[in-house]
């Protein structure tokens, strides 16, 4: 076989479903059911950014912020249709890693794995470091104090030595990952309704000091601004794929997925359009600025009053923990794939007797912890939305070559108008692609030279349809 042929080699759907959890030692264990999964996708979408991103998204657009959050789940829908279709077919836990090896070769799904890695394992740590301070917010709203900085910030911030916090986070999350997926699933959907009823008692008090008046101006800086504000918000909808990653443990994936991934992009957007009606309603446009958040919204609803900002508080530290559970989650389950094709060492396929890969979510938990703990991310954490949107454009090209080379196989959810849907998608994620930072750009080639290194060290020589390939021509 030749180099090119080796790297362009595809593994084919059928084989990629059959395959569904099997791993060494043991079986994931089918327990999801639609609302899991959905509420799985919530959870992992619907995290601190609508609790802060109005500040940044109001103040270039006005009012018409609310129109934002619109145009941002429309471009997010190109993308979320191509996973439900991809996700029905092949309903696996690896996502659109999976997705690229079934329709682009396997240096591309190593590639978007690689990318998929740098996502989860670096926005995870993000979200764990900066959880300690939202605790330490809480803390002193209800209490008075605050953890020392000392224990509580990563070096680089001010008095900060080691995020304890961050540990603890990944910890607690960790021993319920630990039990199973069932566990995980169901204490994720009590954390999301809790999420939820503390954005439902914000919109409450926000729509009582509500003035019409503050939306007479409803577009002062029109389309471009509108523009402006959904390239904002919509790295709030990241995390609808969640459920993706869930493949081998639901219940009906084929029905499933494509319903879960489809309801939860709705659900997102039905709360972040009502917030923001909410909360554009109880202050003026122009009094946002980049530091508004809803907290600060309250106040001013309130008069000044503190417990309605306390509540959101505990909203916040909630939201967080979600997101560290189903990103976590989600990050295991791409290695476990991976691993079952030889890319990535055995370890991380190994299942134990409760159905759960417990090597693979103890070295990933320690990993997460280690960064978030002691490694100031600041602009790496930015990182993480370029892997994702690559990943994004793989997964709508993926539709269009999978229609192309098994236009028979079975599909539970088919794109609508096919193929202008998916090219819809790759172009407004090389859209955002290319509006992102140079030192974004940088990272995430630096970081693709490092996986290519990694890929033709060990993946592509313990590639597992690479050995069955030369073992057929060995036997021929």
């Amino acid at each position: 076989m030749s180099l090119l042929q080796s790297l362009t080699r595809r593994k084919p759907a059928e084989r990629i479903a059959a395959e569904g959890g099997h791993g060494e030692g043991g079986e994931l264990k089918r327990t999801m059911g639609l609302l899991q999964l959905t509420l799985f996708s919530v959870g992992a979408t619907l995290g601190t950014g609508i609790f802060f991103v109005l500040g940044e998204a109001v103040p270039v657009a006005g009012p018409a912020a609310v129109l934002g959050f619109v145009l941002a789940a429309v471009t997010a829908l190109f993308s979320a249709l191509s996973y439900a279709e991809l996700a029905g077919t092949i309903p696996v836990s690896g996502s659109s890693y999976s997705y690229a090896y079934a329709t682009m070769g396997e240096l591309v799904a190593w590639v978007c794995g690689w990318c998929l890695l740098l996502e989860y394992a670096v926005s995870v740590s993000a979200v764990a470091s900066s959880w300690g301070g939202y605790l330490n917010s809480f803390l002193e709203s209800a209490f008075g104090s605050r953890l020392p900085a000392a224990i509580s910030a990563s070096p680089g911030s001010e008095g900060g030595m080691v995020n304890l916090p961050a540990v603890l986070i990944v910890f607690l999350v960790t021993l319920l990952l630990l039990r199973g997926a069932s566990e995980s699933a169901t204490a994720n959907t009590i954390m999301v309704f809790l999420k939820v009823a503390v954005l439902a008692f914000f919109c409450v008090i926000a729509f009582t000091a509500f003035r019409t008046g503050n939306f007479a101006d409803f577009a002062p800086m029109g389309a471009a601004g509108i523009a402006a504000a959904g390239s904002k918000v919509f790295f709030s909808y990241i995390g609808f794929d969640a459920a993706s990653t869930a493949g081998e443990e639901a219940k009906n994936p084929k029905r499933d997925l494509p319903l879960a991934i489809l309801l939860s992009l709705a659900i997102v957007t039905a709360v972040y359009v009502v917030v923001g009606l909410a909360a554009v309603g109880a202050l003026a446009w122009r009094e946002f600025d980049s530091e508004t958040s809803l907290a600060d919204v309250l106040n001013a609803a309130t008069g000044g009053t503190t417990w309605p900002a306390l509540v959101l508080s505990f909203g916040v530290v909630i939201s967080m923990g979600t997101v560290v559970l189903t990103v976590l989650y989600g990050q295991t389950r791409i290695l476990f794939a991976m691993s079952r094709d030889g890319l990535v060492p055995r370890v991380f396929q190994r299942v134990s007797r409760g159905s759960v890969p417990v090597a693979n979510t103890v070295i990933v938990s320690t990993f997460v912890a280690l960064l978030a703990a002691v490694v100031p991310l600041g602009q790496l954490a930015e990182a993480t939305s370029i892997g994702t949107l690559f990943a994004f454009a793989l997964v709508n090209v993926g539709v269009i070559v999978l229609r192309r080379t098994s236009p028979d196989l079975e599909r539970s959810f088919r794109v609508p108008l096919f193929p202008l849907t998916p090219v819809l998608g790759v172009l407004f994620c090389i859209g955002l692609m290319v509006g992102l930072d140079g030192i974004t750009w940088v990272v995430f080639l630096i970081w693709t030279a490092f996986g290519l290194a990694v890929y033709f060290a060990y993946g592509r020589r313990h590639s597992v349809l690479g050995r069955t390939a030369s073992t057929a021509k060995e036997v021929s």
